[in-house]
């Protein structure tokens, strides 16, 4: 019997495909960079040209290391939309809000395809997004939006489409992450390695989206919902960042044998699904714990394919172009996988746990006065909320406090998140603790 020839329906074309940019920052420019200098390549990988037709950005005259002038240039992002020599939408804007919402939801409703690295938009807007793409018959694909050059989505939505996850998480903001590594090898306190960031271009003038952990929030909304198959929801994420962590706090968590961690961790349970960013003490022998500097790591568990780590480089203009590039090839051939891996229809509808019903070891850090009882009365506190004390350090004046006064390094067993926390304001409400209560939550990595 002779085998039947695959064929297709819809044949892709080998016409070249034609795309609109819009956003000329790093990464734009990076995406036009990679589609110049590797057109043979993607050509071949693709079946047919990739090509930028179109751009949007602010400013015609600004540098930016790329040819632009044979390329039509439309001061209003959204007419990228209606463009017909444009087949694909690039959106490199950012926000969540704006021109960059108002750009997509055009290109969708124009049955244009989108691609995009803006993690804010899909984080929030990601289950009206996909609903709207699916009507409209196109991809809205969005590689570059989590983890750079890492390509965690495709892993997610196609690598691991047959396993059922129950983790997903990790290092999710270079930022934090080089201010962290940095606190650790210099001693250094927050302000000063965050202005050395900032300096060298790694922080923002503004940092906050990256230091207060909104950044891997948005990134954690998205891989939870990849995950687990349900809906995004950006608003259940609970999130801590890194403007607590003292350098005090990274010397003894080593001497605990940890190091700290901004780790996002979304984790399936008898009660739902756990969304959270906080800074973590994890094991110095744990893989993550040496993933440091600008680097990112995600680690995914599941039930067959056991542990996984991605690791990589998680922004800049040659990991997060590439990321992009790799959605266009995918367009490029053909390729209509549902931006959440499902049909919006057929997603789950998993309860989102509070980040009081949580379970974990944590790291008590106290300041107090230098005199005898005062074991005694944080201990008693303890005992009243039901948390069990597993180690304690204890050190003389000189460790980063004031005169008279020492700290106190406490490490629990397991208890749930409220539990502590009630015992953290008690605790912190004694007149023998002088300073406001460090606490920060233990991870196994």
């Amino acid at each position: 019997m002779n085998p039947v020839p695959y064929s297709s329906a819809s044949p892709v074309s080998t016409a070249p495909l034609r795309v609109g940019i819009a956003g000329l920052g790093t990464v734009g420019a990076g995406v036009v960079r990679v589609l110049t200098t590797n057109a043979d390549l993607i050509a071949a990988r693709a079946g047919r040209p990739v090509v930028v037709t179109a751009v949007s950005a602010r400013d015609r005259s600004r540098a930016r290391g790329i040819d632009v002038s044979d390329l039509r240039w439309h001061d209003d992002p959204a007419a990228l939309a209606a463009d017909p020599d444009v087949d694909v939408v690039v959106e490199l804007i950012g926000g969540a809000e704006g021109a960059a919402r108002r750009l997509v939801e055009s290109a969708l409703e124009c049955r244009r395809p989108v691609v995009t690295a803006n993690k804010a938009l899909i984080a929030v807007h990601g289950g009206a997004l996909a609903a709207q793409a699916e009507r409209a018959g196109v991809a809205l694909a969005f590689e570059a939006a989590v983890a750079g050059g890492i390509p965690v989505i495709k892993a997610l939505r196609e690598g691991l489409a047959a396993d059922r996850l129950l983790r997903i998480g990790g290092i999710l903001n270079g930022t934090c992450n080089y201010i962290l590594t940095a606190m650790r090898e210099t001693g250094r306190d927050f302000a000063t390695v965050l202005a050395e960031a900032q300096a060298l271009g790694y922080a923002e003038a503004d940092p906050s989206t990256d230091v207060d952990g909104i950044d891997a929030a948005h990134k954690l909304a998205i891989l939870a919902a990849l995950a687990f198959g349900r809906p995004v929801e950006f608003e259940s994420v609970f999130v801590e960042g890194i403007r607590g962590v003292g350098a005090i706090d990274i010397s003894f968590a080593s001497e605990l044998g940890y190091r700290i961690k901004l780790l996002g961790i979304a984790r399936r349970t008898e009660d739902g699904v756990e969304t959270r960013v906080h800074p973590c003490l994890v094991p110095v022998g744990a893989p993550i714990a040496q993933v440091d500097g600008v680097f990112n790591a995600v680690v995914a568990e599941g039930e067959f394919v056991g542990r996984l780590m991605l690791e990589g480089r998680g922004a800049g203009a040659g990991p997060t172009a590439t990321a992009v590039v790799a959605d266009l090839i995918d367009i490029a051939r053909g390729s209509l996988v549902p931006a959440w891996g499902a049909s919006s229809e057929s997603l789950s509808r998993l309860t989102s746990v509070p980040m009081t019903q949580c379970r974990g070891d944590y790291y008590l850090r106290l300041t107090v006065h230098d005199q005898p009882g005062v074991i005694a009365e944080i201990t008693a506190v303890l005992r009243d909320c039901g948390v069990s004390l597993k180690s304690m350090l204890q050190h003389g004046e000189g460790r980063g406090v004031s005169a008279g006064t020492v700290p106190i390094v406490l490490v629990t067993h397991e208890t749930q998140e409220s539990a502590m926390r009630e015992a953290v304001s008690r605790i912190g409400a004694l007149p023998v603790v002088t300073e406001r209560p460090t606490m920060i939550r233990i991870e196994a990595g």
